[in-house]
């Protein structure tokens, strides 16, 4: 028993070169290595031949003969392309016809495309074979990287899909050459668990991941120096805002003691407790008025000059307040200030 995948090796199948899609057409079609580049141009250059002959009949000095002189062959290039009159012509060796699929004649039988034998296609300068080997139809594209099963549902819509995109689709009549494929997928069908692919299309898949891996390894070594780079900054970002903080804390310092030492002075004169609450609420928004003025004169000031200003400024305090001090005790006052005295103390040690 023959094994269905195998079968699908048993069909002749031209991949592209170059150009030459009318050869490969041609000879998918007949299964088998029937026609050269060289025996196409010898068709192509005969037909340019007979043209020539009859341009002439008009006259060799005609004007019109000069000019098809001048032009290019119609029937082949260096590229290898080569027009339906030479794939006509080569199909006529073998006693084979084309028909064109759309025409109004081959529309008038209506048959059913499943009941031919096979259809040639061509776009622009791409001609490709599909043909029925045993009982089941297959592409023989050139660009694919093997034949490609179709089923008689998808025959139909496949030339109808064919002909949106703009092919011309021409019917074979006559009788094909016997072929191996023929003889073997008469016995068995055939079973495609994987369709083929466009011819390149792995290898840009494989181009595109390497591309891919090569430009993730370039963007990992520049993040690499971006990072370094980001720690050096970040280093010396954290430099500068230590010596930022320094200074503030200096001026948060000065306000805090200006503050309290204002505090103190203004309670030593006050006796009641409501009024060293007004008091001392009037003096902390003066406090807070005056730390604004001196946080805006002392972020000229560096650390050295700030030291110097508070140390006099608690000086001038010290000796403004000793006459003030008030001889009665009274409790409550006399522990405020003391308290208040002793965070003033605090906050002076350390800045001497």
């Amino acid at each position: 028993m023959f094994d269905r995948e195998l079968n699908m090796d048993s069909i002749f199948h031209e991949k592209q070169e170059g150009s030459l899609c009318a050869q490969h057409c041609l000879n998918n079609l007949l299964q088998g290595e029937y026609f050269t580049p060289v025996d196409l141009s010898s068709i192509a250059h005969q037909l340019d031949e007979e043209e020539r002959m009859r341009m002439a009949e008009g006259g060799m000095g005609s004007e019109e003969y000069r000019t098809f002189l001048q032009q290019p062959s119609g029937n082949m290039d260096d590229s290898g392309f080569f027009s339906i009159q030479v794939i006509s012509n080569a199909l006529g060796v073998w006693g084979l016809e084309l028909i064109l699929f759309n025409s109004r004649e081959y529309q008038s039988l209506m048959i059913n495309p499943i009941n031919e034998k096979a259809f040639i296609c061509n776009y622009k300068e791409h001609w490709f074979t599909i043909r029925k080997l045993g009982q089941q139809w297959f592409n023989l594209n050139s660009l694919l990287t093997g034949p490609e099963l179709i089923s008689d549902t998808y025959l139909a819509l496949f030339l109808a899909q064919l002909q949106q995109e703009g092919y011309s689709i021409f019917v074979i009549r006559g009788n094909l050459p016997e072929c191996e494929a023929e003889q073997i997928l008469g016995i068995m069908r055939v079973q495609q668990q994987q369709r083929p692919r466009l011819i390149g299309e792995d290898e840009a898949q494989t181009s595109a991941g390497r591309s891919a891996a090569m430009n993730q390894a370039e963007m990992s070594f520049g993040v690499e120096n971006e990072v370094v780079d980001d720690d050096e900054e970040l280093k010396k970002a954290l430099a500068l805002s230590r010596q930022d903080i320094d200074v503030e804390d200096e001026e948060a310092d000065l306000r805090r003691a200006i503050q309290l030492s204002m505090q103190g002075a203004v309670m030593s004169n006050k006796s009641s407790e409501s009024e060293v609450g007004n008091v001392k609420s009037g003096s902390q928004a003066a406090g807070s008025s005056a730390g604004g003025q001196k946080e805006g004169q002392n972020e000229t000031l560096t650390a050295e000059e700030l030291r110097k200003r508070r140390q006099a400024y608690f000086d001038r305090q010290q000796q403004q307040a000793q006459p003030n001090i008030p001889q009665q005790p009274n409790t409550r006052s006399t522990t405020d200030s003391e308290n208040t005295g002793s965070e003033v103390d605090k906050q002076q040690k350390p800045s001497q």
